[in-house]
């Protein structure tokens, strides 16, 4: 039986950044990846799947939230924008150290602009726009409701849009667009050149069970010779994305009950008119549709997809029991179990609001979306749009004592008692925050060795900021923006 030190199940963002720390901090580690598709990055991770957004929360309104007594609540904005400078750390240190190959770049510079119009939510961008820049980490987001200025700035979106209209808009110039199916593709290869690691592709995790001794046994099919093989592990990491509860619920570990998902699939216009590509260079968020879901929020976003500049609108939420893009539509019911069918159950009462906007989102004609989108870019014409499906996310249902259950947006990290298995559950804004979340996984699984020197000296070079606020110490910010720009060469692109 082939025995490894660590298995990570997924070969996607999650499991490729931390096969990287792993083999960074133990050199002569054994890892082995196995991934059911036939190529690396190939569901949320793939550019098409994902927003790209570089989620800083610089331009999404969703992650400052008002309160019924007008106060902006900014610490998920704060945390978040944090974590992206994180994950910039890590990139550039793959860089600098020719560890990451891509053909194109993964990482682009544009700016991140909020866009909303009407009395309200201009004030409630007044205010948001002010409790930001309070910290050091948004100090130079720009603000205006001058008509000619927004204009500068997307012109897009300002022709035959009535000056009589109030409006309002936000721009964050450091802003990013990120190809996270590059990046994984560019991690898993420097992790193959690795001595020690195996990459499995077309290869299906069947079944995971704890042994006497604490190690793992985990059973896996080769999906092109039909082969099943049995192999041990001291270590197991479940980043499969919306594979990761089935996967979860093999390990039958008691911290996994009462966990369930909730599937909402994405689709986006993509414009196919070159000339209207060319003439809108930026993020664009809005507010989002009451009732919809965080990854609902509707924004107009130039993309660079491998090596060529898209413009995409949307998203329009979908609904599919399917768990993956290239999953089964068995998924979602055969994932309802006795130990989570109640939570389930209450979370669907609690969001009852949810069930009506996906219904409405997948009932609409091809003239209501493209409404949507005549709100952002008023002379958009019809014929210059086609239709695209994105990527399906599966949001975390969880028990809960006071509500029975509740539906949440992020992601959550489980682990079993003896901390030798861990399981990324959720969706946004993780790939932006996957190396915060991976040092998470370090510093849960691993403490006694993260507190080590050795460790420390070593993760302290991949992410020079470790340890200390970029939210609140200013010199440090600006000086880890200026490292991360040089070598990402963000100024230049």
């Amino acid at each position: 039986m082939a025995k490894q030190d660590f298995t990570l199940i997924g070969a996607g963002i999650m499991s490729a950044t931390l096969g990287v720390l792993l083999k960074q901090l133990i050199p002569d580690a054994k890892i082995a990846i196995y991934e059911r598709l036939d190529k690396v990055g190939a569901e949320s991770s793939d550019a098409w799947n994902n927003a790209g957004t570089g989620h800083s929360a610089f331009c999404e309104l969703n992650y400052t939230p008002e309160n019924e007594q007008g106060e902006i609540d900014i610490s998920k904005a704060l945390k978040i924008s944090e974590s992206f400078e994180v994950s910039k750390q890590l990139w550039a240190y793959l860089v600098k150290n020719n560890l990451l190959p891509a053909e194109d770049p993964f990482i682009n510079d544009i700016d991140h602009m909020s866009f909303v119009w009407g009395d309200e939510n201009l004030n409630f961008l007044r205010k948001r726009h002010k409790a930001l820049t309070a910290y050091p980490i948004f100090k130079d987001m720009l603000h205006s409701e001058n008509y000619d200025e927004i204009k500068e700035w997307v012109p897009l979106m300002m022709t035959g849009r009535s000056k009589n209209q109030t409006i309002g808009a936000t721009r964050m110039p450091i802003g990013t667009d990120v190809n996270f199916g590059t990046i994984t593709r560019g991690m898993i290869a420097y992790l193959q050149s690795c001595d020690g690691v195996e990459v499995f592709l077309g290869h299906q995790v069947e079944d995971i069970d704890d042994k006497k001794d604490g190690t793992w046994e985990i059973e896996v099919k080769d999906l092109h010779t039909d082969k099943e093989k049995t192999i041990e592990s001291n270590f197991v990491f479940i980043g499969a994305g919306g594979g990761a509860l089935k996967l979860l619920e093999k390990s039958d570990i008691p911290e996994a009950d009462g966990y369930g998902g909730f599937p909402v699939s994405g689709q986006f216009l993509k414009c196919n008119n070159p000339e209207v590509i060319l003439q809108h260079e930026a993020k664009v968020y809005g507010m989002a549709e009451v009732g919809a879901p965080p990854m609902s929020v509707p924004h107009l976003d130039t993309r660079m997809l491998n090596g060529v500049r898209s413009l995409l609108f949307g998203p329009y939420a979908g609904f599919s029991t399917k768990f993956l893009k290239n999953g089964s539509y068995f998924d979602l019911p055969l994932s309802i179990d006795a130990h989570n069918i109640f939570p389930m159950l209450r979370a669907g009462l609690h969001n009852i609001s949810l069930t009506k906007y996906l219904i409405e989102q997948v009932v609409q004609s091809p003239e209501e979306r493209f409404k949507a989108l005549e709100k952002y870019y008023p002379n958009a014409k019809i014929e210059d749009w086609e239709l695209i499906t994105a990527g399906q996310r599966v949001q975390i249902i969880k028990k809960d004592a006071k509500e029975g259950g509740v539906l949440k947006f992020g992601t959550e990290i489980v682990t079993n008692k003896n901390k030798t298995l861990a399981a990324l559950l959720g969706a946004s804004p993780g790939a932006s925050t996957s190396v915060s979340i991976m040092l998470s996984v370090l510093n849960q699984c691993f403490p006694m060795q993260v507190k080590s020197k050795a460790w420390q000296q070593k993760l302290t070079e991949m992410i020079p900021s470790l340890g200390r606020s970029l939210i609140t110490d200013e010199k440090l910010c600006i000086n880890t923006r200026n490292y991360t720009t040089a070598i990402l060469k963000l100024e230049d692109q």
